[in-house]
């Protein structure tokens, strides 16, 4: 009887998986894949959609649900287990792992309330030049070392302020969701502006260089999409403060609660100059050095000088980095690739080309809009990331100029304004619990046609200039 009850408890929570690897059966024995795609890109579609059920329901943790996308490979994928393996020792991988360990090295330091005190000397104390100093410096930060690391450095700040204003009696929800807002959308406006700034960009790099499609150095990437970044941090702030009015308009006893925090502290140690300057130094080989030696080899180049400084240990980084993310990473890079080279990027592209002719027939905007809106609608159903690895193999079949397609796709991807789930920086501020689903419903709808405004204006008014 308890073996029973077990097993009726297991196949509950397991449903999903279930039906998921039943799918994916039915499919594989019973279904013939369609007219003009090969029985290899057939299987492969099979293993992206049985993907792309357990991504949206989660049956199982995101690292197994790499390993199953690496083992389908080998057997119904028509890949060699070495062909799958090889894609995990790319230079896009090594950058993910990397920053990875440098987020861990530059948080272990201590340095988030120094630099929230630092925007508060800069911003003042009023809560409306607050929200746009966090929004502004979440943007610009996270274009450089990704938004879950200015997050993660964020959040504490924020909730200090937040745990140190006075209630007076009334409720402080206002203020509580246009801080964290301000932290969460500012990290991913700003996450699109450099290759460093997430891994959709880097495994959009990986597929030009894949596919021979061309490449971005990474100051001509800057130079296509900063002023994108710039445009959208002022008009992100006004969206948050119009949608989430905070209760209290001046932040004064918060501010000098912060001071006494960061007094505590004591003055800057040389250990913390040296972070910085370091990866300062990280920053530079990144736009100047990256098209010779990699964004990746870079990357570990520093990890490598914060071990031997000592400012950041072994112990630290195997425990502080998610493991679990490089392994989906190589995974889904792998299956991108795979998609491409067995033929059901062309045909999922050819697919949705055709289903749109009819509405759009200039097939230049046919392309812009297929590109963005499958990325921009994936993108609040799964991460960013798994969006590109997903979609940028499709993108790059569409005919046109990859590197502008594959920009648009990019940047779409990045409106997961809607779900908590749909990027790291939004799944963070939801774990605080001080934020609910229904708040990324209110203010996301704005974001988007914020976003997809801004990105028509620059690429038919700045690309065209740049590229």
């Amino acid at each position: 009887m308890r073996i029973s009850a077990d097993m009726i408890f297991w196949l509950q929570q397991k449903r999903w998986l279930l039906i998921a690897f039943s799918l994916g059966a039915v499919l594989y024995h019973f279904v013939p894949g369609p007219t003009g795609l090969s029985l290899e890109g057939y299987h492969i579609l099979i293993i992206i959609l049985m993907t792309l059920i357990l991504i949206l329901k989660e049956p199982v943790p995101l690292p197994a649900i790499a390993l199953q996308l690496i083992f389908w490979q080998v057997i119904i994928g028509g890949s060699t287990p070495n062909e799958v393996g090889s894609y995990f020792m790319n230079d896009a991988v090594f950058f993910i792992m990397g920053s990875l360990m440098l987020a861990v090295a530059i948080v272990s330091q201590g340095l988030d309330k120094r630099m929230a005190l630092g925007i508060i000397r800069i911003t003042g104390n009023q809560t409306w030049r607050i929200v746009a100093g966090f929004t502004a410096i979440s943007a610009i930060l996270s274009s450089f070392v990704g938004p879950h690391m200015v997050t993660a450095m964020m959040l504490p700040v924020a909730l200090t302020l937040i745990r140190f204003t006075p209630r007076s009696g009334k409720s402080s929800s206002g203020l509580t969701a246009a801080l964290l807002f301000s932290i969460a959308y500012g990290a991913t406006v700003g996450s699109i502006g450099t290759p460093s700034g997430g891994g959709r960009n880097v495994i959009m790099m990986n597929y030009w260089a894949e596919f021979g499609s061309g490449s971005l150095s990474y100051l001509q990437w800057m130079k296509m999409v900063y002023p994108m970044v710039l445009i959208e941090i002022p008009i992100t702030a006004f969206i948050i403060l119009k949608t989430f009015p905070p209760e209290t308009r001046v932040l004064d006893t918060a501010v000098r609660r912060l001071l006494v925090e960061v007094a505590h502290a004591g003055k800057t140690t040389a250990r913390e100059i040296l972070t910085v300057a370091l990866f300062a130094l990280i920053l530079l080989s990144w736009m100047t050095l990256s098209e010779d030696y990699g964004l990746g080899n870079i990357a570990l180049i520093g990890i490598f000088l914060y071990m031997a400084f000592g400012l950041v240990s072994w112990k630290d980084l195997n425990s502080g980095v998610n493991w679990g993310v490089v392994l989906l990473f190589g995974a889904t890079i792998s299956i991108g690739v795979q998609m491409k080279n067995t033929g059901g990027a062309a045909w999922l592209a050819e697919l949705s080309v055709g289903f749109l002719q009819s509405v759009i027939p200039n097939i230049d905007a046919l392309r812009a809009v297929v590109s963005v809106a499958l990325s921009g609608i994936m993108s609040n159903l799964l991460s960013s990331s798994a969006t590109v690895a997903v979609v940028g193999p499709v993108v790059l079949n569409l005919g046109g100029d990859p590197i502008l397609l594959g920009l648009a796709s990019v940047i779409a991807s990045a409106f997961g304004y809607f779900t908590a789930v749909a990027a790291p920086a939004c799944t963070i501020i939801y774990s605080s619990g001080l934020v609910k689903a229904p708040d990324f419903l209110r203010a996301g709808w704005k974001m988007a046609i914020m976003s997809v405004l801004s990105l028509m204006l620059v690429a038919l008014l700045w690309w065209p200039v740049v590229h």
